[in-house]
């Protein structure tokens, strides 16, 4: 069964905390945290600090997506309580398996990521060692962007690896997704789903979210 991670990046930040209250209430399994530098991708979005204001105001797992380069000055700043998964790019790690371990003493699930352009291959040697891989089906650095549609076939491969090899890690897919293409991405092999304006830019965002549970449960 899948889960459901809506991402935080395209919500009311006037109201952070009603705003992930709304999706609590509508059934999400994860909070998105998505980070962004301005320098991996072209774009600034927030930082820990924004993220532990949601401490102790909802009870949904943090799942941090880290869009950011030399992640390993920051990673221990977004170590909370509430966090269940740490996730950084492929290529912006010089030294992938020891910032995965760095995560992992911290106590928190390690993932990877890989933009669209960026091949499966990257990552053979990496899989035994991780929870979970983000296949990004948009091109990171902005919310609200149409999937990349051979983004599914990426998703797909990496079902067929993970059965094949018996690894444990689940498969997650960020970009793009909407009520419209969530059949084709679960059908395509994703464990968890982002999604982001296509919740948070919608008039009733409780309902929205159980649209999208009822959907991928």
């Amino acid at each position: 069964m899948a889960k459901l991670a809506p991402s935080i990046l395209s919500a009311d930040f006037s109201e952070l905390a009603l705003e992930v209250q709304r999706i609590e209430k509508g059934g999400a399994d994860y909070i998105h945290v998505d980070v962004m530098d301005g320098h991996f991708v072209p774009n600034i979005s927030y930082g820990a600090t924004v993220m532990k204001s949601l401490s102790g105001k909802t009870k949904l797992p943090f799942d941090v997506h880290l869009m950011i380069e030399d992640p390993d000055k920051y990673i221990p700043e977004f170590v909370t309580d509430n966090t269940l998964y740490i996730t950084v790019h492929q290529e912006a790690v010089h030294h992938l398996h020891r910032t995965l371990m760095y995560i992992k003493s911290l106590g928190v699930k390690a993932g990877v990521s890989i933009n669209p352009s960026t091949p499966l291959s990257q990552l053979e040697e990496i899989l035994p060692y991780v929870d979970l891989v983000l296949i990004m089906s948009v091109n990171p650095g902005f919310g609200g962007q149409k999937l990349i549609s051979e983004c599914l076939d990426t998703i797909y491969r990496l079902k067929e690896i993970t059965d094949e090899n018996d690894y444990p890690f689940l498969i997650e897919m960020d970009g793009g997704v909407t009520l419209g293409n969530l059949k084709q991405v679960i059908k395509a092999g994703a464990d968890i789903v982002v999604a982001g304006s296509s919740i948070f830019h919608t008039e009733d965002r409780e309902k929205t979210t159980k649209e999208f549970v009822k959907i991928i449960k």
